[in-house]
């Protein structure tokens, strides 16, 4: 475990507890006095009723009471503030502690069954890779993270990733501010929503309507203290009655823009939160300094302007205050908001896909760069770019271990496919480690090929395309068996192995759901063929057979091994791969030891 990361991390967090505490007293205190205020309110109106004060005594506690309410408010986002940065330090230190599969958000929606790796190396869902790096905020952000697992970039890109994190490794306090940024991202609508919205045509038409709008409800108002001051009531009524005939025919309209709006409210604040902090960075790597570019095409005013709207946002929202509601029916309160909204698509909303798109490559990045942080020991791959002459594959790690594996079980191999060595067939017992070599293989080479660290004392890798067979699974629904579904996968990576980027192909198990006799043909074709056109891979299997394939195709293909041992009525594994094939089998024993009646021989 990474001392120096868990102690930041704890440090932080209990700061951030001792400022949830002191604004929850808070909280409870201005909560008292709003109650307070009210009641005055009641016992004044109730006495200007009776004549027995003048109606202007209800301004000061209505004025006391706005001021309440904007003060309420700021310490409500401050406690929920403080309450996501703990929880953003314990999910940081669960991480590095090895207990994070559970509470983070697994990216289910991007998971394809027709996707060639992604199911089979666990990429997403619960407990998956998906999950142990992504601290993004929002759908496009998580969007942007999922897209580099699922497809490997080119080295150039994978170098402007690698600068960029490296930058923000150590941005600890830029990591805070942006997870902290809106609620749960799981509750937040997606950013093509946002998008959608901002393209929309105009709702309500022409905007220069407001300002009459503004005048007419300012007469309103006068006459209104016209009114209260002993004058004559006729002016008020004229005048409401203007308004109100103003405002009927739009009212459904009116409604419609401040609901679709409202909905968007979690959105926007997280995209001008981010968008903030993105404007008061200075960076230095090429990437992170393109960001920042892109936001300021309008001067650096994208996070002014999102502030601007949740404004309004906020402004509707105190309609639903009770209190607040009798004095927004006289001043058209809503419609006014609702035209500023329409006002302010027409000057902003076509930069909308623009910010969405810079902030959501930034999340991706802070992703990737909290996972270089909080595992200080994992290195940047070596990627290795083929000559004019060659496009050989190459796949050397050292110490390779499983992302997702605790460190406590986590066994780390030596994996080589360079040189003469293009295939490993790996041979042992169930159980014994060979899907999960696969694994291991599989996940460092996305990491490596998306701009992330790896878990690895070193990896030197090439441009790679990836496949693999280890979760392939039959569809009752389709009428469609395993076998078939592995012989369909196995055709399409042929036919990707035929691409100008190089396979690495992971198997497992390959062709199992036949017969010994056709399975050692048809295995030893597709392999011969997949490494005749340039993949290099790996194939496990627990049929002895298969392991000759390796003589056949010497020095190209080599064995390599998982052993076992039977002890005191169980199976025990140490999970290191040697070299050559599995001499013998526990298949037996295990089969007596729970109860089985096999003879011997």
């Amino acid at each position: 475990m990474a001392e120096a990361p868990a102690a930041q991390y704890r440090a932080r967090r209990d700061l951030r507890q001792t400022a949830l505490d002191r604004l929850t007293a808070t909280d409870r205190r201005i909560s008292r006095v709003r109650l307070g205020l009210f009641a005055l309110f009641v016992l004044l109106s109730l006495l200007a009723w009776r004549d027995l004060l003048t109606a202007w005594a209800i301004v000061l506690p209505v004025g006391a009471f706005i001021v309440v309410v904007r003060r309420h408010e700021r310490v409500i986002r401050a406690r929920e503030t403080a309450a996501r940065a703990m929880a953003f330090y314990e999910r940081g230190l669960a991480r590095i502690e090895d207990r994070w599969h559970r509470g983070g958000s697994p990216g289910d929606s991007f998971l394809t069954d027709a996707h060639l790796y992604g199911r089979d190396l666990d990429l997403f869902g619960s407990g998956s890779l998906f999950d142990l790096l992504s601290i993004a905020r929002t759908k496009a952000g998580e969007a942007v993270l999922a897209r580099w697992l699922l497809a490997p970039a080119a080295p150039d890109e994978i170098a402007a990733r690698q600068a960029a994190v490296t930058e923000l490794t150590d941005r600890l306090d830029l990591r805070e501010d942006l997870a902290v940024a809106g609620t749960d991202v799981r509750a937040s609508v997606h950013a093509e929503e946002l998008v959608a919205w901002a393209d929309a045509p105009g709702v309500l038409a022409p905007l220069w309507v407001r300002w009459p709008l503004f005048a007419l409800t300012a007469a309103v108002t006068a006459s209104l203290g016209l009114w209260l001051a002993g004058g004559g009531a006729t002016p008020l009524l004229v005048l409401l009655g203007i308004q109100v005939g103003f405002a009927w025919p739009v009212a459904r309209r009116v409604e419609r823009v401040l609901h679709r709006t409202a909905g968007l409210r979690r959105d926007l604040e997280v995209l001008g939160h981010l968008l903030h902090r993105l404007e008061r960075e200075t960076f230095e790597s090429p990437r992170l300094v393109g960001l920042r570019r892109a936001i300021e095409a309008e001067g650096g005013v994208g996070s002014a302007a999102i502030k601007a709207l949740v404004r309004l946002v906020e402004l509707h929202d105190w309609q639903h205050n009770p209190y607040f509601l009798l004095l927004s029916i006289w001043l058209l309160w809503g419609t006014h908001v609702a035209w500023a909204i329409e006002d302010w698509r027409a000057q902003h909303g076509r930069h909308v896909r623009q910010w969405l798109d810079a902030v959501a490559e930034l999340e991706a990045l802070s992703s990737l760069s909290a996972y270089r942080y909080e595992h200080p020991g994992y290195p940047f791959p070596e990627i290795v770019t083929p000559g004019r002459s060659t496009q050989e594959a190459v796949f050397d790690g050292e110490s390779l271990r499983h992302p997702l594996l605790p460190s406590v079980t986590s066994v780390a191999n030596d994996v080589r496919l360079t040189g003469q060595a293009r295939l490993l067939i790996v041979s042992g017992s169930n159980m014994s480690g060979k899907s999960t070599l696969l694994r291991t293989v599989g996940v460092n080479a996305v990491l490596a090929l998306a701009g992330a660290p790896v878990r690895a004392s070193s990896l030197r890798i090439s441009p790679l395309v990836l496949g693999a067979t280890l979760r392939i699974q039959d569809s009752l629904l389709e009428g469609r068996s395993r076998f078939y579904a592995e012989v369909t996968r196995i055709s399409e990576l042929s036919d990707l192995a035929d691409g100008r980027t190089p396979l690495l192909f992971l198997l497992d198990e390959l062709f199992h759901g036949t017969n010994s006799h056709d399975r050692l043909v048809g295995a030893s074709a597709v392999l011969r063929s997949l490494i005749d056109r340039g993949a290099i891979g790996l194939v496990t299997t627990h049929d002895l057979a298969l392991t000759a394939i390796a003589r056949a195709l010497a020095p190209r293909a080599v064995n390599v091994h998982f052993e076992d041992r039977f002890e005191d009525g169980e199976l025990k594994f140490d999970y290191r791969m040697r070299s050559g094939p599995v001499t013998h089998s526990n298949a037996i024993a295990l089969m007596r030891a729970v109860g089985l009646d096999v003879p011997e021989g």
